[in-house]
């Protein structure tokens, strides 16, 4: 990657960096209005242990033909890259010096919509998983814990505008959450790029 040294955490057996103010605040706003209008958002059902619920948030799957990616045994088929989504995938690309081929979009209505502790660790993304977030909107609070436990190890606050890096060998000892929270009241849009192998497990 090309990313400045200075933006990195110093955070064991992790690669995170951390870029305050990537884009600009206009320019940050505009991309949030345009995406929450535009976007076809779903609200997936998870099953978790005999019972189906719907995910605590709105979420939306971009990306090439081949981009199919399954998680939280969901499979999603990508939508059509839309010219806002291909202009800020290039912008990323070019920041990170590395390719991408889909995107999630989370939308957060409000502090009571959340994500819960996982790892993005899919065999699709790859031994070494490299995911970049963009957070639109109002800021808020993202926790990372070692794998087994259950202390909060470090948190940082993802505010408008901001990009996060994770790479190297960071999926395989970390999880991270985003909690709800009652000081939050204003939606945060997240777009997380990845690489997607169509065939993982083959090389």
């Amino acid at each position: 990657m090309i990313l400045d040294p200075s933006s990195r955490l110093a955070l064991a057996d992790a690669e995170l960096h951390y870029l305050p103010g990537w884009a600009e605040p206009a320019e940050a706003d505009h991309w949030l209005a345009e995406l929450i209008e535009r976007t076809p958002w779903a609200q997936p059902q998870v099953s978790l242990y005999g019972r189906r619920f719907s995910v605590p948030r709105l979420v939306a799957w971009y990306g090439d033909p081949e981009a199919r990616y399954r998680y939280s045994g969901l499979l999603h088929e990508p939508l059509a890259w839309t010219p806002l989504l291909t202009q800020i995938r290039q912008r990323i690309q070019d920041s990170v010096g590395r390719p991408f081929n889909g995107v999630l979009l989370n939308l957060y209505r409000d502090g009571q919509d959340a994500m819960g502790w996982h790892s993005d660790d899919e065999a699709e993304l790859g031994r070494d998983p490299l995911v970049v977030s963009l957070s639109l909107g109002a800021s808020r609070r993202f926790d990372l814990r070692r794998c087994g436990s259950s202390r909060i190890a470090h948190s940082l606050a993802l505010d408008h505008g901001s990009l996060l890096v994770m790479a190297g060998s960071t999926q395989h000892h970390w999880q991270h959450q985003i909690a709800r929270t009652r000081k939050v009241s204003a939606p945060r849009l997240n777009l997380t790029f990845r690489l997607i192998d169509p065939e993982p497990g083959h090389e």
